[in-house]
This record gives structure tokens, C-alpha cells and sequence, in this order.
């Protein structure tokens, strides 16, 4: 079996960092190998402060007038969070997307000599599919070649439900949200392998992860996920409210997902993934300590000390206490920093490929 079955990642993930202009509607256009029509696209005005994270997907739609479909990853609220007049993408293109003003000014995507960041994967294309794996029907775009998927459902209000993902291997990675915030328990309730099915981390907050019954104390499979909650309380399966969860695979050589325990040095630890990232998320499981985005656009050598936090309205920040390098097998973290690097922490992350460590027919990629 060949090492990986993705030798261009570019077809499937791209960073995209670029200047605003304030020409709205403006086409914007990716620099990856492959073309690439993003299914869901995460955005950060990088140089505003109190500029929210922005989350948009072609499963809800993508104009706010209509569908409401934008979120925040920084907010518990419900869609249209990040104010779409300050503006919105209107369309995803072959190899890219549109930026719209949406009325006001570009703020959220293409305000004049702003930096911007827009992280993109690719589902389906914007085609959905009905799903009936688990106990309540889904709608979802699936795409199995990445490991990547896009679930929508609407509550039942049921203890031990599930719900198909469509992915045809087990996830490792569930970032769930309540589309209106009409959940009992509103907000980005996540679930991540190294954590275990009997906890859920917040997204949108510095915390650390909590012991809940969000996942019925049930690990996913190739099929399904559960969800639901105990006492009253139902943070993933509210009745009759709707859900949109973004739903990760590992898949060899494209992407990681695991944890690491720091060591408090700084000469930190290396974590293995098996590709040279393009991007990385991580959060330490400690009260207080940001969830960072790291890519390779931001910094485009290392050390990389240039972040952005998902759960705060910053604008990205360069800090030494914040290091790592990208190397073509993994990243290591070059700092003592509490932030990603306490002492006897876990720290758990996500990880997408610049290039495989090795291709599909052996050939090996290079370090920075």
C-alpha cells in the first residue's frame, strides 16, 4: 500500500493570505498546485483587533440575507454572529472565493490594506446527501478521499442518539455547534480523540476540557458519532434545534490529529505527523490557555511565531513564547511557554499537509 494517497494536499486544504483592497465584490483566487472550491472556509481579519474568526460553509449557504449562515468560532451566539454587513463570501469559486462587502464596509474579508487569513477545505463541491446511518437522518458532504465532513441535523431531544458522518473511518476530531443557539447549553462543543468520549472542550473559550455526556461516553465510529447529553441537558442534541458540526479523519500523509505532553523546555517537543504542515491547531487542556492556528503563510519560515487564536477576537500575534518550526515530518515546539508547552500538560492538536513526508511513490519531501 502506497505511504499516502494524497501526493498534492493543495487539492484539498489551502491557506490563503492576502490584502484587502475595499473592492467589494472582490474575487480572490488561491496559490495552492490544485484548483480548490472550498466547502468551508474559516477567516480572520489579521490586523484589527476585535475582529471576530469567521466560519462559513456551502452546506448552509452562503448568503447571510437568505440563510444566516455565518458563525464565529470565537462566540457562543448563534449565526450571524461576525455582523455579515461588515461584509461576507458571496460564492465560492473554482479556485477560490468572493468577497462581498455586505453593505457597510469589507471589515470581515476585504477592508483596504488589511491582512487576511483564509483557511479552506474542500467536501463535496457544495453537493449535499441525505444520510441515514445513525438513529437521527443527517445531511452531509462527505469527502472520503480527506477525511473531512460536513454534518447537518436537527435535534430529537434523545439520550444515546447518533448521527452518520459519511466518512468511512473513524473521526478523531468533531467541532459541533448549535446553528441559532437555542441548545440548552449553546456553543462550539468539541470532541477530540486524546480527550476521550466522556469530555468535550469549548472551542470558543480558554478553558479546559470538561467531563459531560456530549457524546453518550461513546467513541465514534466508521459510521457514526453519538450525541446527546444527561440532567436535562442536551449541549449536541437539543430538540428540534439544528446542528452543524465539522467532522476530521485522519488520512495518512494529508492529516494528524493527536496530543503531546510538554516538557517546560525550550527545547520542546517534536511532535511525528508524517507530512510537512501547512497548518496546525492546538490548545493545551489548561484553564486560561489559547487555542492557537499556526500556518505557513502567516510565517513563511521558521521559527514560526506568528498565531492566531480561534477562540479570542485578536488580531494575530507574534510572540517568541508561542515558537515551533515545521519540519517535513512533523513540528516542534521552541519555546517554554505555558501556552503550548506547561510541563506535564497535554496539549492536543490538528494537523494539514504542505507535502507528504513521502509520496505515493516514494519519493521524500525536504524540510523548510
Amino acid at each position: 500500500m502506497a505511504y499516502t494517497t494524497i501526493d498534492d494536499p493543495s487539492a484539498h486544504f489551502q491557506t490563503l493570505k492576502y490584502t484587502g483592497n475595499g473592492s467589494n465584490p472582490r474575487n480572490l483566487t488561491n496559490e495552492g498546485n490544485s484548483n480548490l472550491k472550498p466547502d468551508f472556509l474559516w477567516g480572520k481579519n489579521l490586523t484589527d483587533a476585535g475582529t471576530n474568526n469567521i466560519i462559513t460553509n456551502t452546506t448552509l449557504g452562503l448568503d447571510p440575507a437568505n440563510t444566516a449562515s455565518l458563525l464565529s468560532s470565537d462566540s457562543d451566539a448563534g449565526v450571524n454572529t461576525p455582523n455579515p454587513t461588515y461584509g461576507y463570501v458571496s460564492a465560492m469559486l473554482t479556485d477560490g472565493f468572493t468577497a462581498a462587502a455586505g453593505g457597510t464596509n469589507g471589515d470581515n474579508f476585504n477592508a483596504n490594506s488589511k491582512e487576511f487569513a483564509a483557511w479552506q477545505w474542500k467536501a463535496t463541491g457544495g453537493t449535499t446527501s441525505s444520510n441515514s446511518d445513525g438513529g437521527i437522518t443527517t445531511t452531509i458532504q462527505a469527502n472520503t478521499d480527506s477525511g473531512v465532513s460536513i454534518v447537518f441535523y436537527t435535534g430529537d431531544g434523545a439520550t444515546g442518539q447518533t448521527v452518520g458522518h459519511g466518512l468511512g473511518k473513524v473521526p478523531k476530531f468533531i467541532m459541533s455547534k448549535d446553528r441559532d443557539a437555542t441548545s440548552n447549553v449553546p456553543g462550539w462543543r468539541c470532541y477530540h480523540e486524546a480527550l476521550g468520549a466522556t469530555k468535550y472542550i469549548d472551542l470558543h473559550q480558554d478553558s479546559y476540557a470538561s467531563t459531560f455526556t456530549d457524546w453518550n461516553n461513546t467513541t465514534p465510529t466508521s459510521s457514526v458519532y453519538s450525541i446527546g447529553g444527561s440532567g436535562g441537558y442536551r449541549p449536541t442534541n437539543t430538540s428540534s434545534t439544528e446542528y452543524i458540526a465539522f467532522v476530521f479523519a485522519e488520512v495518512q500523509g494529508f492529516s494528524k490529529i493527536g496530543s503531546y505532553i510538554g516538557n517546560g523546555n525550550a527545547n520542546g517537543p517534536f511532535i511525528y505527523t508524517g507530512f510537512k504542515p501547512a497548518w496546525v491547531l492546538i490548545k493545551a487542556d489548561s484553564n486560561y490557555k489559547y487555542w492557537y492556528i499556526f500556518d505557513n503563510k502567516m510565517d513563511t519560515i521558521n521559527q514560526i511565531d506568528t498565531g492566531v487564536s480561534p477562540s479570542n477576537t485578536f488580531a494575530d500575534n507574534t510572540n517568541t513564547n508561542i515558537g515551533l518550526d515545521f519540519l517535513s515530518n512533523g513540528f516542534k515546539i521552541r519555546n517554554n511557554a505555558t501556552t503550548l508547552n506547561q510541563s506535564s500538560i497535554t496539549c492536543i492538536f490538528m494537523a494539514f499537509a504542505e507535502n507528504p513526508f513521502v509520496s505515493s511513490t516514494g519519493i521524500p519531501t525536504t524540510a523548510r
